[in-house]
Formats: C-alpha cells, structure tokens, sequence
C-alpha cells in the first residue's frame, strides 16, 4: 500500500495513543498484510455501527445509556475511519506525481 521507502500509519495507536508508523519496502509483508486486514476489520465495523446508530436513533424508546454507549462506540469507529483515511490519503499523495 505504500511507495517505496514511504512510512505506513498503522490502524492503531503506538505508546501512549501516538501514531505508529510501518517502515517496510515490502507491501505484501505480514505487517503490512495484518494492517490491511485490520483496517478492513474497522471500516466493517464502522458501517454496522452506523447501521445500528440509525435503528438507535429512530428508536423513540432508547434510553440515555443506550444512546451514551453507541455514543461512546461511534467515537471509537470514527477515530479508526480517521486514522484509515489519514494513511491512504498519505499513500495516494506519495505516489502522485511531483
């Protein structure tokens, strides 16, 4: 996914929540390949949450803990999309012509 010799923001935070960044001439690394697979894992994630944010929401009957856990979850989901996003749109900046 990423040009050669371009670091790769990874789909999870490092230490501390700091980004954490894959060096790698190899984009069909194990690494690289389990980034992918996670990143596919959050964006699934994402679309089923906001699935059942819309049934939530529509839901006159939903309770205020019900609504701060999905909440709660959206926050976590849409952290995870910004993060995908950041590095692909890192990749797709680097191989563009200059």
């Amino acid at each position: 996914m990423t040009a050669q010799n371009e670091m790769r923001l990874l789909p999870w935070p490092g230490l501390d929540g700091k980004p954490c960044y894959l060096s790698t001439d190899d984009p069909g690394g194990y690494m690289s390949r389990l980034a992918d697979n996670i990143e596919s894992v959050q964006l699934g994630t994402a679309a089923e949450l906001l699935d059942m944010a819309s049934e939530t929401l529509d839901d006159e009957d939903a309770d205020s803990i019900e609504l701060r856990r999905l909440g709660h979850a959206l926050n976590g989901a849409l952290k995870d999309v910004l993060r995908v996003a950041v590095s692909r749109s890192h990749v797709l900046a680097a191989g563009e012509p200059h």
